[in-house]
C-alpha cells in the first residue's frame, strides 16, 4: 500500500537494510544502514523483524505526507520529530493516520537516523536486498536518494496497535568525541611509530565523510621506510582503516570492495555505528583491542539486542 509521499527528501534520504551480502567480488559492496542499532531497534519499535527496509536519514530529515494507517519510529541521531505541528518523541513508535504531515528537522547530535514503518519499505530486491547503492544506480528507490514526490510504499497492514518506547537506559549517546575500539592489522607489521601514534593520538573527522568511508586529520601516520607505500588491491571491509600517501587515515565503510593501500587495523563491528553517527569537526580517538575482546563486545551487542527484542514485543 503507498504509505508516505514525499514533500521534501531532506539532505540525503535513501532506503537501507541489512545489506548486500556475496557480490563484491563483482565490484557490487555490501551497502545496508550504517548504524544497524539504530536501524534495527527502528523496526523492533514498528513491530518488524529487525532488517526490514527502513529510511536512512542523514543530517536533515524529510517532510513526509502520510496516506495510509501506519506505525512510524525514529531511531539514531538526535532529530526533532515534528508530527502536525506537535513534537514527538524519537526511540518510540506512533501510530499516523492518511493526511498526517510528519517533518523530522535538522541534526542535533551524531549523524544518520532510521525512519521505520510497520510492515517495512516495499521497493524490489535487488540481489537479495533492498539497500541502495546509489554510486551503482542499485537497489532502494531506483538507486538514488529520495527526491519530491516520490512516493514510499509498505508492505503490509498495520500490526496490532501497541506502544513501545526504548527505555533510556539502552538509548546511545552521540557525543562529539568518539573512542573506538580497533583490532590491529592486516598490515599493522607495514608500520612501527605509525601503530603506536594511531592508537594514542586525537583526529578530526573531515569534510570528506560519506557511506564509501571517513577521511580523518590529526598526526601523521608513517608506513616504515622498507616497507612499500602502497599494496596490490585486495578485498576491503567496513572498518578497514587505510593510510594513503598523505598519511591520514581513513575508515571504509559499507560502499567499497578493495583497496590498494596498507590496513593499519580494522574497527570493530559493533563500534562501526559510532563511527557512522560522527559528522565533520568530531573527535575520534581509537583503542586497541584483540579478537577475543572484540567477539565478546560483539556478543554483548547481541544479547542486548535480543532483550530489546523481548522487551518490544
Amino acid at each position: 500500500m503507498d504509505v508516505l509521499k514525499v514533500l521534501t527528501p531532506g539532505a540525503y534520504t535513501t532506503v537501507q537494510d541489512a545489506g548486500r551480502f556475496g557480490f563484491q567480488q563483482m565490484g557490487v559492496p555490501v551497502s545496508g544502514a550504517l548504524d544497524d542499532f539504530a536501524f534495527q531497534v527502528a523496526n523492533l519499535l514498528v513491530g518488524n523483524h529487525r532488517h526490514q527496509a527502513a529510511l536512512e536519514i542523514t543530517i536533515m530529515g524529510p517532510r513526509l505526507e502520510v496516506l495510509a494507517e501506519a506505525d512510524i519510529a525514529l531511531a539514531g541521531a538526535r532529530m526533532t520529530v515534528v508530527h502536525n505541528g506537535e513534537p514527538v518523541p524519537a526511540w518510540s513508535n506512533l501510530r499516523v493516520q492518511p493526511g498526517d504531515v510528519l517533518d523530522i528537522h535538522q541534526v542535533q547530535s551524531g549523524c544518520r537516523a532510521y525512519l521505520a514503518v510497520s510492515g517495512g519499505l516495499d521497493v524490489p530486491q535487488i540481489m537479495g536486498s533492498a539497500s541502495t547503492y546509489v554510486g551503482g544506480r542499485l537497489g532502494g528507490f531506483d538507486g538514488r536518494p529520495l527526491a519530491a514526490g516520490d512516493i514510499l510504499v509498505a508492505n503490509g497492514p498495520v500490526s496490532t496497535h501497541r506502544a513501545r518506547r526504548l527505555p533510556d537506559a539502552w538509548i546511545p549517546d552521540y557525543p562529539c568525541d568518539i573512542l573506538v575500539r580497533a583490532i590491529p592489522g592486516p598490515q599493522d607489521h607495514f608500520f612501527d611509530q605509525g601503530l603506536e601514534t594511531l592508537f594514542i593520538a586525537d583526529y578530526m573527522v573531515t569534510a570528506k565523510a560519506d557511506r564509501m568511508g571517513y577521511r580523518l586529520q590529526g598526526p601523521a601516520i608513517d608506513i616504515r621506510a622498507d616497507m612499500p607505500s602502497s599494496i596490490i588491491s585486495e578485498p576491503s571491509m567496513p572498518g578497514s582503516i587505510q593510510i594513503p600517501a598523505d598519511a591520514q587515515p581513513i575508515i571504509l565503510f559499507v560502499e567499497q570492495t578493495v583497496g590498494g593501500y596498507a590496513k593499519i587495523a580494522t574497527v570493530i563491528s559493533v563500534d562501526l555505528s559510532r563511527v557512522a553517527q560522527a559528522t565533520p569537526g568530531d573527535t575520534v580517538r581509537f583503542e586497541s583491542v584483540d579478537l577475543d575482546r572484540a567477539h565478546a563486545l560483539y556478543k554483548e551487542r547481541e544479547a542486548l539486542l535480543d532483550k530489546i527484542t523481548a522487551h518490544l514485543q
